[in-house]
């Protein structure tokens, strides 16, 4: 359908609530005397209205920026109204922020690219955290000319993102998230064209999670991490870059407050992380399952008067004055701090000619990206735990008759599934519960085959819902809803299934490569005469490798 056709049908069907059918100042009490369903229809509509909105002004952005190119000069589209730059121009337009405007134009440029010559998004490490652009005119580089007839023939590797875009299965925003935090396929010792074809099954892969739910945020550190996987040592780069960046500063306002700066590098960042987390858990949201003395621990945190970043402050400041003199169970209590990595064995055995690993792992929680040096160093430092896990990514490990999932079991759900399995939630491993999908009321043993982690809302919403979540055998994890259960779209909600969030998955769930039939299937012989006809091939891949992450 037609884009505009698509908005005007949006708007028809927006026309039937007359409470929304009034005066702007009359508009929030209008809204608000709409029913449940109808708040929720009137979101949907009014989303896909502004996401296709978007959309178009993107491509309409990307137009202008091509007619704005700096050997114009004075006589470019943005030059002639007054402005600098196309990211002026825009900005002036729609009264956003500089960020917005570039973003628009860096999605603009990609939907104009059919040929991947004409637009480079942003760097994944670009100064802005979000990605949002910067302040200089370089945030967007486009080239001097559009695309070639010759380059447009070649399907460039984010063809997916662009195509999803136009299609409506991804908005701008989610768009610009994948885009930038993959980069540029560039992987030492790898020819561009399987780097590109690499780029190009992550970008898809991505794609289908964004349509499952997953967040702009997840989305931008799903593919920082996929790129950290495909290009191991432009990882250790940007890590060694982002530890070059390290500093602290201090300073003192006009009012005699002080005032602190610090810049991580990735390792102790993810340290300070998991120390506030061991202190606040309780107040996070933590497990509830723990002994009579962390819970009056607990009890007691909860009634601290103190805010969450007050307690952040007065823990790191006790942990300056304490040093190395005090017991570590005086200062941060019973789950003491640390970075648990993760690595697939049998990935950690090349090393380049200086020695070093050649390879990438991940935190435990969050699944940010480890050079191989530094995983060498942990391994040195603090030893390893295997974890071995089967072609599905089932950890082999025997069931234990017992209420409570041992520290051990929990240590593999978190290997296989990589925090909270609820669709779309972020919540890392440290702060789930482990669920029986098998009530221990009826039976259910304490198995890690029959076990998922949970963040505390998910659980909650299982036993308190009338959710359920089923397994056959060592099949995949399927969310089943409560009868007669209706998604935001007014359909009947149908089973879905619960896919790992861990990073490292790929070991034992590789996405599958393109259906291009030179790569999946042989030529066909030509048929003889008189000869019966061939069985058709089977395509597909078989994966026996049992990979060990430890």
């Amino acid at each position: 359908m037609n884009i505009l056709t698509a908005m005007r049908e949006r708007l028809d069907q927006l026309a039937v609530f007359a409470e929304l059918d009034v005066e702007p100042t009359g508009l929030p009490a209008g809204a608000a005397a709409l029913s449940d369903a109808s708040v929720l229809e009137v979101l949907r509509h009014v989303t896909a209205i502004a996401n296709d909105a978007e959309r178009l002004q993107s491509v309409v952005a990307g137009v202008a920026a091509t007619r704005s190119r700096r050997e114009q000069g004075h006589s470019g589209l943005a030059a002639g109204q007054g402005h600098a730059s196309p990211a002026a121009l825009i900005q002036s337009i729609t009264g956003g922020s500089r960020a917005d405007a570039l973003r628009q134009l860096r999605v603009g440029a990609a939907l104009l690219d059919e040929g991947g010559a004409s637009a480079a998004p942003m760097d994944a490490e670009s100064g802005d955290p979000a990605g949002d652009g910067g302040d200089g005119d370089d945030a967007l580089s486009l080239n001097a000319d559009l695309p070639s007839t010759a380059a447009s023939a070649r399907e460039p590797w984010h063809a997916p993102l662009r195509v999803a875009l136009l299609e409506g299965r991804l908005t701008p925003a989610q768009h610009d998230a994948i885009r930038g935090g993959l980069g540029e396929p560039d992987a030492e010792d790898i020819d561009p064209a399987s780097a590109a074809l690499a780029w190009s099954v992550a970008a898809g892969t991505l794609v289908d999670e964004a349509v499952e739910g997953a967040s702009v945020e997840e989305l931008r550190s799903r593919a920082r991490q996929m790129r950290d996987i495909l290009d191991p040592t432009g990882a250790a780069c940007r890590f060694q870059n982002r530890y070059e960046k390290r500093s602290i500063r201090m300073w003192i306002d006009q009012h005699g407050q002080h005032h602190g700066h610090i810049a991580f590098d990735d390792e102790m960042a993810l340290f300070v992380r998991s120390m506030f987390a061991a202190a606040l858990r309780p107040r996070r949201g933590g497990p509830r399952f723990v002994t009579d003395a962390e819970r009056v621990a607990a009890a007691d945190l909860i009634a601290d008067p103190r805010t969450n970043e007050q307690l952040e402050y007065d823990l790191l400041v006790d942990v300056l004055r304490a040093g190395a003199v005090a017991e570590a169970a005086d200062v941060f209590g019973v789950r003491q701090p640390g970075v648990r990595m993760v690595i697939v064995k049998d990935q950690a055995g090349a090393r380049d000619p200086l020695g070093r690993m050649i390879a990438t792992g991940h935190a435990e929680d969050g699944g940010d990206a480890f050079p191989g040096a530094i995983i060498d160093r942990a391994l040195c430092q603090h030893g390893s735990v295997d974890v071995t896990v089967d072609s599905r990514g089932n950890p082999l490990d025997l069931g234990r008759e017992q209420r409570l999932f041992s520290a051990k079991q929990k240590l593999a759900l978190a290997i296989r599934d990589g925090g909270c399995a609820g669709i779309g939630c972020s919540v890392p491993a440290a702060y789930c519960e482990s669920h029986h999908i098998d009530h221990v009321a009826a039976g259910g043993r304490t198995d890690i085959d029959r076990g998922i982690l949970l963040c505390r809302f998910h659980h909650m919403q299982l036993h308190n819902n009338g959710w359920r979540i089923v397994r056959d055998g060592l099949g995949p994890f399927i969310l089943i809803p409560p009868p007669g259960h209706r998604s935001p779209d007014g359909t009947e909600t149908p089973p879905r299934r619960l896919r790992t969030k861990a990073p490292w998955a790929w070991a034992w769930d590789p996405p599958p490569p393109p259906e291009r039939p030179p790569w999946r299937t042989p030529p066909s012989p030509p048929a003889q005469p008189g000869a019966a006809p061939a069985e058709p091939a089977v395509s597909g891949s078989h994966y026996s490798a049992v990979p060990r992450p430890i």
